[in-house]
């Protein structure tokens, strides 16, 4: 009974080891393979804005795009948001174009915070698949796609507002 025990224990114990191993080798190739690269296109999405308006990336050709990943519950997102608020009211009739996505949270969260932000770019919901695509992690990451639809820069971490102002700039067609 005892050996019997033990051989079962044994079992689990390799089959759980073999699981771990197989996550955490999945989860490095995967962010070797999601790497976005600079001045290469970007990856192209379709989103559904909090008004029921769909945005695909490609459809902003001529545009630059400020490419912004975040979440309520993320302080540096929260901080960053009136900059890039402020700097989208004076980018947006030169060919800048701001697109939020969200991870993963409810709507109903969302528009309270884009409310009590008087946010006015649009703010979309992502299930994962546009973060997986951009290898995001961690948020905030903010992405800048010039006119061509190509990366020109990546930033992980908070903005202030004279980069976010430096940023736009730099993607104004």
């Amino acid at each position: 009974m005892k050996k019997k025990r033990l051989v079962t224990r044994t079992i689990i114990l390799a089959i759980m080891a073999l699981a771990v191993g197989y996550t955490l080798y999945a989860n490095m190739n995967k962010d070797k393979n999601q790497k976005i690269e600079i001045g290469k296109p970007a990856p192209d999405f379709v989103l559904v804005d909090m008004e029921g308006n769909k945005h695909r990336l490609s459809e902003y050709k001529g545009q630059g795009v400020f490419l912004n990943f975040w979440a309520t519950w993320c302080k540096p997102c929260e901080r960053e948001m009136p900059y890039i608020e402020n700097q989208y009211q004076q980018f947006k009739d030169k060919g800048v174009q701001v697109l939020a996505v969200n991870s993963s949270e409810s709507k109903l969260v969302i528009n309270k915070f884009v409310e009590r932000k008087g946010l006015n770019f649009p703010v979309m919901i992502d299930d994962g698949q546009v973060q997986a695509a951009y290898g995001i992690n961690p948020l905030p990451i903010t992405f800048l796609i010039d006119k061509e639809g190509n990366v020109v820069k990546s930033h992980t971490g908070e903005l202030n507002e004279e980069t976010v102002r430096d940023f736009m700039e730099q993607i104004k067609p």
